[in-house]
């Protein structure tokens, strides 16, 4: 099967970094050009690596935890702070500007998805920004001598993306409490749940926090199927976490792109596409679909039909009346749905 225009591997995506601390990849406009609104990022820390002290000049942020134990902190503004941990099943969102930090606090690397509100993040870190100040400005802002910033390096340019962490972790007992940037989506119970698929909603209904950005975890077994739908006002991008699946996108000029999806591929999907999702293996597919909007809207193919009558189909399938199939009445997409028929070859 041909290359996918809709389709890149994150897991496979040049890195950012990469080395003793963990790896940073990431996946832009730049090397995806199709992507509007949204870029996404594979982030690991080993244990005692610190994600760099930063912020994102035009972007939310949306990460999801697969693995490892990991402690965030998070300014919003002068007088808005908060410190908190994350493991498997988790999340946390930042806004665009709010400096956070991200370290790995557990026995074990730590793993997270990240995704951002703009297809091209900006990010400024801690370091940079110092930097940026001469010795004299950074004293009077610290009333200090100048001359105890001389250590401080002035070069702008580089990013470190992850640093190591001298001694242990400071988790103070509070950031376990609950808190506004945190979300745990693997404790919710699932609002959508049939014995053949299962979906957990990271949306502002159940996260007020979230303004631009939003995620559904969906987990799909064996004899169930996504049903084909689309977006009116979003555009989604997800990531495959387990399973081997295909997928079919129809295009506006008529052509349909199906191509297979792996662990660690990432797809983008522009709003108002038709598509539709299938398991290939015996293994469920569990990956995370992210959206451009905090309440994402979907059109399903049942309620579509639900909303004409049969003449109308009829008209539009080039049938007689009595031919068109007996559709049921679907007030609400179902999302998913059970599998009845034998898999398609794949070609």
């Amino acid at each position: 099967m041909a290359a996918s225009r809709h389709v890149r591997s994150l897991l496979h995506a040049e890195p950012a970094y990469q080395g003793e601390l963990g790896s940073v990849r990431r996946i832009t406009a730049d090397e995806f050009p199709m992507l509007r609104r949204m870029a996404i990022k594979r982030l690991v820390l080993a244990p005692g690596a610190i994600r760099e002290p930063h912020w994102h000049a035009n972007a939310d942020e949306l990460a999801y935890c697969l693995s490892g134990e990991l402690l965030v902190s998070v300014l919003d503004t002068a007088d808005v702070f908060g410190r908190f941990t994350i493991s498997a099943g988790e999340m946390f969102h930042i806004a665009t500007g709010s400096l956070h930090t991200i370290e790995s606090v557990g026995d074990n690397d730590a793993e997270l998805i990240i995704l951002f509100s703009n297809e091209r993040p900006e990010d400024f870190t801690l370091q940079a920004a110092f930097g940026a100040m001469s010795d004299a400005v950074l004293g009077n802002t610290f009333t200090l001598p100048a001359g105890d910033f001389a250590p401080i390096r002035r070069d702008t340019s580089i990013a470190r993306y992850l640093v190591k962490r001298s001694g242990p972790a400071e988790v103070p007992a509070s950031a376990a409490f609950p808190d506004p940037h945190k979300f745990s989506i693997a404790g919710q119970t699932p609002p959508i749940d049939f014995p053949y698929g299962t979906a957990q909603l990271a949306r502002a209904q159940f996260w007020p926090a979230l303004r631009h950005l939003s995620m559904y975890s969906i987990d799909v077994r064996e004899n169930g199927m996504r049903e084909p739908h689309w977006h009116p006002d979003t555009a989604e991008m997800g990531y495959v976490h387990k399973g081997r699946a295909r997928m079919s996108i129809l295009d506006p000029d008529g052509s349909v792109d199906t191509y297979l999806l792996e662990p660690g591929d990432t797809y983008f999907i522009p709003r108002s596409y038709p598509h539709q999702i299938e398991v290939l293996s015996d293994e469920d597919i569990h990956f995370l679909v992210f959206f451009d909007q905090p309440t994402p809207e979907d059109v399903g193919y049942r309620a579509a039909t639900t909303s004409f009558s049969k003449e109308v189909l009829a008209a539009t399938f080039g049938v007689a009346p009595d031919a068109v199939p007996p559709l049921p009445l679907t007030p609400v997409d179902p999302l998913i749905v059970p599998r009845v028929n034998d898999l398609d070859p794949v070609k």
